[in-house]
């Protein structure tokens, strides 16, 4: 089965990063409704990650999630990477979103991604914060390296129990596949958008399992400006030298220019779930001991 989610931050991140202007806001809305109505047509339902910022600063995305019967998941309360908190920290920052999203949407919050997939072998104590707050599905394991951080040890990428000092929590990590001679994730964001259709496709035929994950940015036509060092450093914790901001000015602007034509494609040829509703018999699976 798939499963389709999504990485909600935009709207919050405009405003905390650029000041809130007035055309980014329009174009979020419209893509967002867009987005909306297309899972409608298709009769999909998808798990969408916010922020509990998000939820007190625009409750009526919040609201338009789950009154279409998407479920609402945390994805942190102000999008701060859990590699920069320590464990009172993300305590606090858990509880006062999932507390927001709940408000806001009128669900129980029991799905967790963390934002960029920023739970690696030198936090995983965040599995055990997490489940103490609640959360019961987690989806934050990349297992694979990458730009920031990755999980490179995990050893697989279909549903899991994860055990960490006797406290479990089910895992769902994203999905990844052998590309040139290099594991990578195929099936969301920027690699999505860089790889060829097919591809994406045959990779998707040959599991059992594959997690989608989108931000509506990777659905926009647009050309993102070049960071300047500030603003990198600021987002991504790692000097802002001009190699740096170079090369992620290519990849964020790589393959965007029918970007939702070719997500369209892939919720028509495909069908998919959220994460509350994947059917998974968990009675078979595979328990890794962190």
């Amino acid at each position: 089965m798939n499963i389709l989610t999504f990485d909600t931050e935009e709207w919050y991140l405009e405003r905390a990063l650029y000041g809130g202007r007035e055309f980014k806001y329009r174009q979020y809305d419209d893509t967002f409704s867009r987005l909306l109505d297309d899972l409608d047509r298709c009769n999909i339902k998808a798990t969408f990650f916010c922020l509990g910022k998000l939820a007190t600063e625009r409750p009526d995305v919040i609201r338009m999630i789950a009154d279409k019967g998407h479920e609402v998941g945390c994805h942190s309360d102000e999008h701060v990477w859990l590699t920069k908190m320590d464990e009172a920290t993300l305590k606090k920052d858990t509880t006062e979103a999932i507390k927001a999203l709940e408000d806001a949407s009128g669900q129980k919050v029991v799905s967790y991604r963390a934002p960029a997939f920023s739970i690696t072998p030198e936090n995983k104590w965040a599995l055990n914060v997490l489940a103490e707050c609640g959360i019961e599905n987690d989806s934050s394991i990349f297992p694979t390296a990458r730009d920031f951080g990755g999980y490179l040890s995990f050893p697989q990428d279909t549903p899991c129990i994860v055990n960490n000092k006797g406290v479990t929590i089910k895992e769902y990590p994203i999905s990844i596949a052998t590309l040139l001679g290099k594991k990578m994730a195929y099936s969301g964001g920027g690699y999505f958008r860089i790889l060829p259709y097919w591809i994406v496709k045959r990779k998707m035929n040959t599991k059992d399992y594959n997690i989608c994950y989108f931000h509506l940015n990777d659905l926009i036509s647009q050309k993102i400006k070049m960071k300047s060092k500030k603003e990198y450093e600021e987002y991504f914790n790692e000097p802002g030298t001009l190699k740096n901001r170079l090369v992620r000015y290519i990849k964020s602007n790589i393959g965007n220019s029918d970007a939702y034509g070719k997500f369209a494609k892939l919720i028509c040829d495909y069908p998919f779930t959220s994460i509350r509703d994947f059917g998974f018999d968990w009675s078979k699976a595979e328990t890794i001991t962190l």
